[in-house]
Formats: structure tokens, C-alpha cells, sequence
């Protein structure tokens, strides 16, 4: 292939009427900046969905796409692009997208960027060179990273964004009549209690429905292995995310004693990161996030899952939908796959942003069939994009 000449990043931005993940529970109030801090776990949540997208561009004219997260200050992942990256990038082949990737990252390692900002630009320009790589070769990007498994990927439905736990089940009962059979809620909006939450689901859906909870990093070991225990009664599939990212000795432990399959991952942007944690072996889930691994060590972290018997359960969020695309194909071929979540309030939207026959129906992604990513920036996607220089 021809070398990278130029390397351009846009924010999008869609403005939504109901905050990421439900309404504001009490106390929670939008800031000056247009975030608001969840109490459940103190984070920052954005009031709109908005992601960094970038354009590579190759010197016979090619173009690739890629996206990562930018629901916080997207405008630092812009400037660690266009001021760190970018200029190490151009000069080089998208043929060697994987020691791209392991060269940008070891530019900024021995300052402590280990992951964070810098990892998800790397992400952001790591889909974009597997982008153009599988254009210029005119395929679908999964027939370069393995053997293909499924023809159309399960998923599980992910939020149930309601104020009050009586419209969480009446949305949960319409989701199941439409056959959707696995739901998983955020604890962070859990006002009614986690505990409780579980309970009424339970009734309301029966015995067979698959029902899992993401705790946000909200607990401390002995904390989570209390409430796995007062969930274990109403049959859990997992529990998500229920320590602080830092702890990994806390993780393994839980995952060893806990009565409840403990699935995590999100967060971790690199094998080195998955590796620590796996190698407890008392995980039963991982969840690759396409926006912070990119395609490169989204292929890593579940290879390693793979080795260690660990089933895979890649993570959906805020976007655009070019990073959803690329966790489609990387999942497509991707053995031990549980199920891809589905946040179907962002994944309708990011549809509309786009050029592509991606989908879900019956229960399941269907992957876009052109070439690349096999989706790419249409009309509405302008006009919600601004370009950062």
C-alpha cells in the first residue's frame, strides 16, 4: 500500500433528551460544562452521545475511518493525535498496522501512558489503518483477522433507561414480547436498590431469561461478595464491573469466591492489562471495548481469553458506529463468544450517522458487507461533526 499523508480527527456530537442511561436520579444534577456526576459510582457522564472520529488518508488518495471515545474532553484525544501521533504516523504503510500500534504506544509508555486518553487515539487510528488496509484489498475487514465463526452475532440488551423501577419492568416486559431473551441493567441508576431491581426483574421475566447487572466499579471485594451473594437467588448470568479498576487482586479474589460469574473488562485498553487479571483464573467474562482497544488488541485481549477458557462478551457504548463495525468483524471471528452487548439506545442513532447495512434484528448484529469497515460517514454524520486542526 501507499504511505499515510495526512491524518484528520472530527467530534461528533448528538444531542439526546434523556441523559446516558436514564434520567437523573436524586441529587444528580447537569454541571456548567453539560456533564452530570452519577452518585452511584461519582463519574462523569456526558448529556449528549459524542465520540472522536478520524480520516487517514494514503498518498494514492485512499481513506480510512476509524472512532474512539470522546464522550469526556474530546478535544485532549484530538490533540494527542494531532500533536503526538500523526506526525509518527505519516511515512508509514497501514500494511503494518500491528507494529504501528506497538510503536505509537511505546512513544508515550515510560510516562505512565499506559492507557486513558492516549491509548483510545491510538485506538481511534488503529481501525482507520485496518480500515484501509481491507479496502485496498477490497474485502470486509474480518476476512483479514481470522476465520469467520458466526454468521450473525447474539447479543444481549443493555439498559433499561426508565426514572422509576415500575417502568424499568414494563420496558423489560415489552423488550421480552418482542424476543429478547438476556438483560443486563446499570447499577448506577439502580435508585430502587440494586438487590431489588434484580428481584422484580426476575418476576417479571421469569425463570429462563438471562439477567446480568453492571456494578460500575462501585465496591470493594467484601462489599461485592455481600451482594453477589443477595443476588445469587434470583439466577444471575454475571456480575459486571464490580470493582474499582485498580484493584486487581480484589478482582481475582472475587472472581474465586463470588457465587455469581464476575465478568470485566471495558475499561482495559491493552493485552498487558487483560493479562494481569487473567492470569488469576477465576474470570468467566471478558468485554473488549472496540473504542479502547482498536482492532489491534481487541484481537490480543480475546486470543488471550481464548488460551485462559475465558468466554467473550465485547462491550457497546456511546459512538458513532465506525467503532461498533470494527468490534462487529473482530467478533466475528472471535472463538468463546458469548454475546456482543447492545445498547439500543445508541445503536439505533449511530445507524442514522452512517453509510451501511449493519444491523440488529432477531436478536442479533448483522454485519455490514462492503469492503473495510463496510460503513462510513454519510449525510447526517456532517451534520453533527466538527473538524479540530
Amino acid at each position: 500500500m501507499s504511505q499515510v499523508t495526512q491524518v484528520e480527527t472530527f467530534i461528533l456530537t448528538i444531542p439526546r433528551t434523556t441523559p446516558y442511561l436514564g434520567p437523573l436520579g436524586p441529587g444528580e444534577r447537569v454541571n456548567s460544562r453539560g456533564y452530570l456526576v452519577r452518585k452511584g459510582n461519582g463519574t462523569l457522564y456526558p448529556t449528549v452521545d459524542r465520540s472522536v472520529v478520524v480520516r487517514v488518508t494514503t498518498e494514492d488518495g485512499a481513506v480510512g475511518w476509524g472512532e474512539t471515545y470522546g464522550i469526556c474532553a474530546p478535544r485532549a484525544v484530538c490533540e494527542l493525535i494531532n500533536d503526538l501521533l500523526a506526525p509518527e504516523l505519516i511515512g508509514r504503510d497501514p500494511e503494518d498496522v500491528e507494529q504501528i500500534w506497538d510503536d505509537l504506544y511505546g512513544l508515550m509508555r515510560v510516562r505512565g501512558c499506559f492507557g486513558g486518553f492516549h491509548v483510545d487515539a491510538i485506538a481511534a487510528l488503529d481501525i482507520a489503518l485496518w480500515d484501509l488496509r481491507a479496502r485496498s484489498q477490497r474485502v470486509p475487514l474480518w476476512t483479514l483477522l481470522g476465520e469467520r465463526q458466526y454468521e450473525a452475532i447474539p447479543g444481549y440488551l443493555s439498559g433499561l433507561p426508565a426514572a422509576t423501577l415500575e417502568e424499568k419492568v414494563s420496558m423489560a416486559r415489552d423488550f421480552a414480547a418482542q424476543g429478547h431473551t438476556a438483560f443486563k441493567v446499570h447499577a448506577v441508576v439502580s435508585h430502587d436498590g440494586i438487590v431489588e431491581e434484580m428481584a422484580a426483574l426476575r418476576q417479571a421475566l421469569g425463570p429462563d431469561a438471562e439477567l446480568m447487572v453492571d456494578l460500575h466499579w462501585k465496591f470493594n471485594c467484601e462489599q461485592a461478595l455481600a451482594l453477589a451473594h443477595q443476588l445469587a437467588p434470583h439466577q444471575m448470568k454475571f456480575i459486571e464491573a464490580p470493582l474499582k479498576p485498580e484493584d486487581v487482586d480484589g478482582l481475582i479474589e472475587l472472581g474465586r469466591r463470588s457465587p455469581v460469574p464476575v465478568a470485566a473488562g471495558e475499561e482495559w485498553h491493552t493485552e498487558y492489562e487483560a493479562r494481569l487479571r487473567l492470569s488469576g483464573k477465576s474470570l468467566s467474562y471478558i468485554q473488549p471495548e472496540m473504542g479502547h482497544t482498536g482492532v489491534t488488541q481487541f484481537l490480543r485481549i480475546t486470543r488471550l481469553a481464548h488460551a485462559y477458557g475465558v468466554q467473550v462478551a465485547p462491550h457497546a457504548t456511546i459512538g458513532g458506529g465506525l467503532f461498533m463495525a470494527a468490534s462487529l468483524h473482530a467478533t466475528t471471528v472471535t472463538p468463546g463468544l458469548w454475546r456482543h452487548e447492545w445498547q439500543h439506545s445508541i445503536f439505533s442513532r449511530s445507524l442514522e450517522m452512517l453509510d451501511t447495512d449493519m444491523a440488529y434484528r432477531d436478536g442479533h448484529y448483522h454485519l455490514p458487507t462492503g469492503h473495510g469497515l463496510g460503513a462510513t460517514p454519510g449525510p447526517a454524520f456532517w451534520d453533527h461533526a466538527e473538524a479540530i486542526g
